[in-house]
C-alpha cells in the first residue's frame, strides 16, 4: 500500500497538481487592475505647465493663409472624438487645427452614462442572434477600455456592478455571461466576475429590494468623468502643439474652384462676432449628432447618416447607493436597461431612449424621469421613499447612432462608428462611443493620411501616450496636497481625482479661507468639493470662457445639484469677472445665460439663487452690518420665494398650514377619522393651491407613497399626499403634444453610455 502511494505516477500527479495550484494561484493574486506606477521621482510637485491663451490659438488660425502656415487638419468639432483625432493625428507630428461651435465637450460627450465599458448587453446580442458584427464591438471595447484606465488612471477607475437575481434559472445564465465577458477580455480585464448570497449582496447593497432575492452577480467595468476626460484630450493636443478654440462655428466650407475640393473652412467667432478664413488640406467633421449639418454644407442633396436618441438621466442624493457599487436593472418594464451608479459623491440613474430632433441643448422631459423613478422603486427596497423632490438634476444627451440606410426601422440602429469620405474631400467619422474613442481616432487619422497624403513623423502613439495630468500622479497624491496647502481631505482628493498632478497648479491659486482649519479651499457650495480656486484654473489654464462652461464641464455642480450650481453662480460670475475683465453688462448676461442652462438641467422654474453665507459680500452690506440695518429684501424673503424655499428644503409646511389641513379633513370627514381616496382627491382639489392638480398626478402620488392599495386614508396620510402632491405641482410640466415617443430598445443599444 504505501509503495502505491510513493510510486512514480502518485508523486507525478501530486506534483503536477500543486504546480497547477501554484500557476493557478501565482495568476490570481496577480490578476485584476494594475494601477499605471507613477512616474514621478520625487514628493515634489511637478514643474507647473501654463498653455498658451485662447487669443495666441486664435492668430494661428487666422495666419494659415499666409504661405507655408496651412494646417495638415482642421477638426470640426470639440467632443470625445474631435478631442480624441487631435490628440493622435498632434502627436504624430502633424500640424493640427480644432474648432468647436461651443465649448469642448457641451454636447453628447458631457452627458453620458459615465461608464467605460465593454457593453455586456452587446455581448449578449452577438451570442444570442450570432451577430460577428456585435462581438467585434465587444473585443475592440473592452481592448479600449484597459488602454482608457491606464492614460488617464486619475480620471477613470474601475467600478463593480450588481446583477441582482431574483429566479434562480438566471443564476447559471448571468453567471456564463459574464464569466465569457470575463474570458474576452482575457488578460486585460480587471477583475473576474463572482456570485454573491442573499446576504452578501443585502450587506453590500442595503437599499436592494430582498423580497425574491436569490442572490447577486457582481462583474467590472470602468467609470470615469466625461467632460473632464475631454478637457485633458483637448489640453494634451495642446501641449503635443495643436491649435484649438472653442466658440468658435464653421459658416461655411471653402472649396477650390477647380475641382470643388475643400482646402478649408470659414468661421466665426461666437464672442467677437470675427469671420475669418482657416486654410487646410483635409477637414475632418466630427460634430456627432450635427454631423449632418457639416454634410449638408458640403453637399446640399445629403441623405442623413445619423439618427439622433435621446437619453435621460438623472442624479439622486448618495443615499439611494453605497459608494463603491452600482448596480444594473438588466429587466424594465419596456425592456431596457438601467444603470444606478455612484458618481462624484452622488447617485445617477438612466437611462431612456427616445427618438429626438438635433438641438443645442435638449430637455430632460419630465415623463422620461418619471420613469426612471418609477423603475428605480421597482428594485429599491418598499422602505427607501423615491421621490420626485429628490431628482437633484436631470439632463438629456444625443447619442450619434448611425442610420442604416437599408433599414426599415430603428432596429437598424447601432453603435458602431463610420468613416465617410465625401466626393469633395470632407472626411467624416460618425457614431461610436466613449469607450472607444482612441480607436476611432486611430482609424479616423489614418484615413486621413491616405485621403489627403499628409506626411506624418511618426506613427500612432495614443495607446502608450498618457493623457496631461497623469505622469506626476499617484493614489495618494491628496495626501501630499492635503499637507501642503491645509485642504479638506474631501476638497484633495477631488482635486487629485479630477485634475490629476494639475491639482498643485490649482492650489497655488487658492485663497486662504482665514479660518484655523481648513487653510485654504475656499467651496462654492456646501457639501461638494467644489472651490473656487477651480474657477480661476479653468479660465487661465482650460479656456473657460462662459459660465457655463465652467458650472457644467469644468466642474460638474451643474450635473450633481442644479439648485447648488444656481446657488454658486454668483460667485462664479464674479471670480470669472475678475480674471477676464467683463462689464456689468456682461455680468448680467452671463447670470441669465447659465440660469436658462441650468433649466435644461432639470432647475424648476423660479427657482433662484439662496444665499450660501451671511457674511457681507460688499461696501455697502458693511455699513448695513456695522449700523444695525437689514434690508427689506434681505429680512422678511418674498412669498413666492417662500413658497419655493418649502419645496426646495424639503419642509412640509409652514406655520398653520397643518392646522388648516386638520380642519379642513376633520370637516370632510364628518366624525370619522379616514377619508375615501374619491373623498380626500375631492378635498385636495378644493385645498388652495392644489387646484391644478390632474387625476393622474393624484394616481402618481398615491403609487410614490406606497398608498395606492388602501381603502381609506388616516390624517397623517392625507398630509403626507398632500406635501407630495406639493413637489409634482413644482415640477416641470410637460403636455400632451409634447409626450415623448419612447421605443422598446433593442440590446446592441441599451445600456452604457455614448
Amino acid at each position: 500500500m504505501l509503495r502505491k502511494l510513493v510510486s512514480r505516477r502518485t508523486l507525478a500527479a501530486v506534483g503536477g497538481a500543486t504546480a497547477l495550484s501554484a500557476a493557478g494561484g501565482y495568476y490570481f493574486l496577480n490578476s485584476g487592475p494594475s494601477y499605471p506606477p507613477s512616474t514621478k521621482e520625487t514628493r515634489r510637485p511637478p514643474q507647473p505647465w501654463t498653455p498658451p491663451p485662447r487669443e495666441h490659438h486664435l492668430d494661428a488660425l487666422k495666419a494659415s493663409t499666409n504661405p507655408g502656415e496651412e494646417f495638415d487638419l482642421l477638426i470640426v468639432g470639440g467632443g470625445a472624438t474631435g478631442a480624441g483625432v487631435a490628440v493622435d493625428a498632434a502627436s504624430r507630428g502633424l500640424k493640427v487645427a480644432l474648432v468647436e461651435r461651443d465649448d469642448f465637450s457641451s454636447g453628447t460627450s458631457s452627458k453620458s452614462t459615465k461608464l467605460v465599458h465593454g457593453g455586456v448587453r452587446y455581448l449578449q446580442k452577438a451570442v444570442m442572434e450570432l451577430d460577428y458584427e456585435q462581438y467585434k464591438l465587444v473585443r475592440e471595447a473592452l481592448h479600449e477600455r484597459k488602454i482608457f484606465l491606464q492614460t488617464a488612471p486619475y480620471l477613470s477607475a474601475m467600478l463593480p456592478i450588481m446583477l441582482p437575481i431574483y429566479k434562480y434559472w438566471q443564476v447559471p445564465y448571468y453567471w456564463a455571461g459574464c464569466k465569457m465577458y470575463d474570458l474576452l477580455a482575457g488578460k486585460e480585464n480587471m477583475e473576474s466576475s463572482y456570485l454573491m448570497s442573499k446576504g452578501k449582496a443585502l450587506e453590500a447593497f442595503p437599499m436592494l429590494k430582498q423580497d425574491g432575492l436569490v442572490g447577486a452577480l457582481v462583474y467590472y467595468d470602468g467609470q470615469h468623468n466625461d467632460s473632464r476626460m475631454n478637457m485633458a484630450l483637448i489640453m494634451t493636443a495642446v501641449q503635443q502643439g495643436a491649435i484649438v478654440a472653442n466658440h468658435v462655428e464653421v459658416t461655411s466650407l471653402d472649396k477650390n474652384g477647380a475641382a470643388g475640393h475643400i482646402q478649408g473652412a470659414r468661421v466665426r467667432d461666437a464672442l467677437t462676432g470675427q469671420e475669418w478664413n482657416i486654410r487646410a488640406k483635409g477637414v475632418v467633421n466630427a460634430t456627432g449628432p450635427f454631423s449632418d449639418a457639416l454634410l449638408t454644407m458640403d453637399n446640399p442633396n445629403h441623405t442623413p447618416i445619423v439618427q439622433p436618441s435621446s437619453g435621460t438621466h438623472i442624479t439622486l442624493p448618495n443615499y439611494y447607493s453605497p459608494r463603491t457599487m452600482g448596480l444594473l436593472d438588466p429587466a424594465t418594464s419596456d425592456g431596457r436597461v438601467i444603470f444606478f451608479l455612484p458618481w462624484q459623491g452622488n447617485t445617477i440613474a438612466g437611462t431612456t431612449d427616445s427618438p429626438a430632433e438635433v438641438t443645442a441643448t435638449p430637455l430632460p422631459q419630465e415623463e422620461e424621469i418619471r420613469w426612471i423613478l418609477e423603475e428605480v422603486r421597482h428594485y429599491l427596497s418598499p422602505d427607501i421613499k423615491v421621490r420626485r423632490g429628490d431628482v437633484l438634476s436631470a439632463w438629456s444627451g444625443l447619442r450619434p447612432l448611425v442610420r442604416n440606410p437599408n433599414a426599415a426601422s430603428t432596429e437598424g440602429l447601432v453603435r458602431n462608428h463610420m468613416i465617410h469620405v465625401s466626393d469633395s474631400g470632407l472626411l467624416t467619422i460618425a457614431g461610436g462611443k466613449w469607450t472607444t474613442y482612441r480607436a476611432m481616432a486611430e482609424e479616423t487619422v489614418d484615413k486621413a493620411i491616405e485621403v489627403f497624403n499628409l506626411q506624418p513623423k511618426r506613427g500612432c502613439v495614443t495607446e502608450e501616450l498618457r493623457l496631461i495630468g497623469s505622469d506626476g500622479w499617484s493614489r495618494n497624491m491628496y495626501i501630499g496636497l492635503a499637507q501642503r496647502y491645509g485642504l479638506e481631505t474631501e476638497v484633495a482628493k477631488h482635486l487629485s481625482e479630477n485634475y490629476g498632478d494639475r491639482a498643485w497648479t490649482i492650489c497655488s491659486y487658492a485663497n486662504s479661507t482665514g479660518k484655523a482649519w481648513p487653510l485654504h479651499g475656499i467651496r462654492l457650495a456646501p457639501g461638494y468639493p467644489f472651490i473656487e480656486a477651480e474657477v480661476r484654473y479653468a479660465v487661465r489654464n482650460e479656456y473657460a470662457q462662459t459660465a457655463v462652461d465652467v458650472i457644467a464641464r469644468r466642474i460638474r455642480l451643474s450635473f450633481l445639484n442644479a439648485q447648488a450650481a444656481l446657488d454658486a453662480l454668483p460667485r462664479v460670475v464674479e471670480i470669472m469677472a475678475g480674471e477676464l475683465h467683463w462689464s456689468a453688462a456682461r455680468q448680467k448676461a452671463e447670470t441669465a445665460a447659465a440660469t436658462a442652462f441650468l433649466a435644461s438641467m432639470g432647475l424648476p422654474p423660479g427657482a433662484r439663487p439662496r444665499r450660501l453665507s451671511d457674511a457681507p459680500r460688499n461696501v455697502v452690506e458693511c455699513f448695513e452690518g456695522v449700523l444695525g440695518v437689514k434690508r427689506a429684501a434681505a429680512a422678511a424673503p418674498s412669498a413666492a420665494g417662500h413658497a419655493q424655499e418649502i419645496v426646495y428644503s424639503r419642509a412640509q409646511f409652514g406655520a398653520g398650514e397643518v392646522e388648516a389641513l386638520q380642519g379642513a379633513f376633520a370637516k370632510r370627514a364628518a366624525g370619522a377619522d379616514r377619508l375615501a381616496p374619491q373623498d380626500a382627491y375631492e378635498l385636495v382639489r378644493g385645498l388652495p393651491g392644489y387646484e391644478e392638480v390632474r387625476p393622474k398626478d393624484y394616481e402618481y402620488v398615491l403609487e410614490e407613497a406606497g398608498f395606492k392599495a388602501n381603502k381609506d386614508f388616516s390624517f397623517d396620510e392625507f398630509v403626507e399626499i398632500c406635501a407630495e402632491l406639493r413637489e409634482v405641482l413644482f415640477a416641470p410640466a410637460y403636455s400632451g403634444k409634447d409626450k415623448v415617443q419612447r421605443m422598446r430598445i433593442p440590446v446592441e443599444k441599451s445600456g452604457g453610455g455614448v
